[in-house]
C-alpha cells in the first residue's frame, strides 16, 4: 500500500542548534530573536512524523500551499514532542516561535507552563470535544492512534495480548521508546496503565518485560527499520507513522494488544495538536496558518498525503488510504485518556516506570 510524501522514518532528536530548519528571522540558539512584527511569516515548532525529507509530504504541502494562498512562509523546526515544550519554555522570556504542534501529554504540559495562547480555529466546532483544549488552548490537526509494530516475516502472526510480549523469543528482540522522552513511548506507559488498571499492576508488568528489552531509545521512528529488518520483533509506534512506512518497510505489520486473552485490542488517540505561542511574534499569521489547518481543503489531504485522520467529523475522506486506515483500526476499542490527569501524574508515572525497570 502506498502513501505519496511520507518520509520512511523519524529521524532520532537532534542538538538544539542542529534541530533546525528555520529562515534568516532567527538567530542561533540563545540568540535574541530579530522577527519583524509585521513580516510574512511564521515560524512553527513541531513534532516529527508529517514533514517528508523528500520534500513531498504533508507539511511539505500545506506549507508551499499556505504561502501560496496567503504569501506567509512557514519557517519549520523539528523535534520530539517533549523538546518541543522545553525549547518554548526556554524562550519564554523572548518568544521565537508562533506555532506549537505537538502530542499528547505535552499540548497539555505547554497549556500548563503558560506557553499558549488563547484561539479557537475556524472549523473547531467540527473537532470531537476529547480532541481540543475546552478552554480554546490547542486543537488537533491530525488524529492518529497509538500502536504496536511486528516483523511480519519472522513471526506467522502478530502477538495478542501483552502477555505474549513476554515469551523468551523475544528477548533482546523487543524495544519501546524511552516514557517521558517520546511521546510514542509515554503512550507505552498511559495504554498499560488502562489496559492493566492502575499503576501498580502496569508497573508489575513492565518490570517482568523489561526481561526481553533491548533498552532505552529517545527516537521511535529509530525502531520501525530495525523492526522491518529483523533486529527487533516488536516495536512501538503510531499508525500514521507506521501505516506511512510500509511502503519502503514492507515487513512490518500494526497491531494493538489486548489486555489479556479474551479482551478487545485496544488504543487511544494521539493527535497532533496545534496552538498559538503565548506571546508569539506574528499573532495574526499564526491564526491564519491554524484556520488553514483545520479547513476542509486541508483536512482532506490528511489520510490521502498524510496517511493520518481527518480530525474534523464533517468530512469523510474516500481516498485508499482512509479506507486502508479504517480496516487497520476495525474492531480495536478506543479509549479516552484522562489528559488532566496524566499530566499532572506524569513526572510520578515515569519515575515508577524508572524504578520498576531500573531504567
Amino acid at each position: 500500500m502506498s502513501v505519496p510524501g511520507i518520509r520512511p522514518f523519524r529521524k532520532p532528536l537532534a542538538a538544539c542548534c542542529a534541530a533546525l530548519a528555520l529562515g534568516a528571522s532567527l538567530t542561533a540558539c540563545g540568540g535574541a530573536s530579530t522577527a519583524d512584527p509585521g513580516a510574512k511569516e511564521i515560524t512553527v515548532y513541531s513534532a516529527d512524523g508529517l514533514k517528508s525529507e523528500k520534500g513531498d509530504g504533508f507539511y511539505d504541502k500545506v506549507f508551499q500551499d499556505f504561502r501560496k494562498k496567503t504569501g506567509i512562509k512557514v519557517n519549520y523546526v523539528e523535534s520530539g514532542s517533549g523538546a518541543a515544550v522545553q525549547r518554548l519554555a526556554r524562550e519564554r522570556a523572548n518568544t521565537k516561535a508562533d506555532v506549537v504542534v505537538t502530542l499528547p501529554p505535552f499540548i497539555q504540559q505547554a497549556d500548563g507552563k503558560g506557553l499558549l495562547d488563547t484561539y479557537r480555529p475556524k472549523g473547531a466546532e467540527q473537532v470531537a470535544a476529547g480532541d481540543k483544549d475546552p478552554s480554546g488552548k490547542w486543537t488537533s490537526i491530525v488524529n492518529n492512534y497509538f500502536c504496536f509494530i511486528y516483523n511480519k516475516k519472522q513471526l506467522k502472526q502478530a502477538p495478542t495480548t501483552w502477555q505474549d510480549l513476554l515469551d523468551p523469543k523475544f528477548k533482546n528482540k523487543l524495544q519501546y521508546s524511552t516514557p517521558g522522552v517520546a511521546g510514542d513511548g509515554t503512550a507505552v506507559l498511559i495504554k498499560a496503565l488502562h489496559d492493566f488498571g492502575g499503576q501498580g499492576p502496569a508497573m508489575s508488568f513492565l518490570k517482568k518485560l523489561q526481561a526481553n528489552n533491548v533498552g532505552p531509545s529517545s527516537s521511535t521512528g529509530q525502531l520501525a527499520p530495525k523492526t522491518d529488518k529483523g533486529e527487533l520483533l516488536v516495536a512501538n509506534g503510531d499508525v500514521q507513522m507506521n501505516y506511512a512506512n510500509q511502503k519502503s518497510m514492507p515487513d512490518q505489520g500494526i497491531f494493538f494488544p489486548a489486555a489479556g486473552p479474551g479482551a478487545k485490542p485496544t488504543t487511544f488517540a494521539l493527535p497532533y495538536a496545534a496552538g498559538v505561542v503565548k506571546n508569539a511574534p506574528h499573532r495574526a499569521n499564526a491564526r491564519k496558518f491554524l484556520d488553514y489547518l483545520l479547513s476542509p481543503e486541508v483536512q482532506q489531504q490528511v489520510s490521502a498525503v498524510g496517511g493520518g485522520f481527518t480530525s474534523r467529523k464533517d468530512l469523510k475522506p474516500t481516498d485508499p488510504n482512509a479506507a486502508h486506515l479504517a480496516a487497520i483500526m476495525k474492531n480495536v476499542e478506543i479509549f479516552q485518556p484522562d489528559w488532566s490527569g496524566i499530566d499532572k501524574n506524569l513526572t510520578s508515572y515515569v519515575d515508577a516506570w524508572r524504578t520498576a525497570t531500573g531504567s
